[in-house]
């Protein structure tokens, strides 16, 4: 594995073993300079970054339906905390709920995107995600730059 300085961090936080796997294989087929680091639930995640000298993730993929510490939940510690302000979080979720998408919106997510049922979608997706300049971004954040559809 490539371990270039420039090489993005992405972490993906999902209780659904088959959408962490099918991430992953889209992701490795993107070939993209990237390192993808999975974590099976919100606690995990929240663990994980809670480490001492830790490599903080450029992104964070963050499922908001998981048991135990939910997304929405880890979306709002992360956010409370300054140590992770860099941090680039899109809400990967199955929901299409307006109420979800709002309160994310509201709750500091970057970027909302709709689990794809396709494959091909699902690389599109992770391509385009990866390759979007976040500071620029999140200047101008509304309900419509918020929404991923492809």
């Amino acid at each position: 594995m490539n371990t270039n300085s420039d090489q993005m961090n992405i972490f993906l936080a999902d209780d659904d073993e088959d959408d962490r796997s099918l991430f992953k294989l889209a992701f490795d087929e993107t070939k993209l300079n990237s390192n993808l680091s999975l974590f099976k639930s919100g606690n995990e995640l929240m663990d994980f970054l809670n480490q001492d000298n830790l490599k903080l993730p450029h992104i964070l993929f963050l499922d908001l339906n998981m048991p135990g510490k939910t997304g929405a939940q880890c979306l709002a510690e992360i956010k409370a905390n300054p140590k992770f302000r860099n941090m680039s979080i899109a809400i990967y979720s199955t929901s299409n709920s307006e109420k979800d998408i709002e309160d994310t919106l509201s709750g500091g997510a970057n970027i909302y995107i709709h689990k794809p049922n396709d494959f091909q979608k699902l690389k599109q997706i992770i391509k385009h995600v990866l390759k979007i300049n976040w500071q620029y971004h999140t200047s101008g954040l509304n309900r419509e730059s918020f929404f991923l559809s492809i």
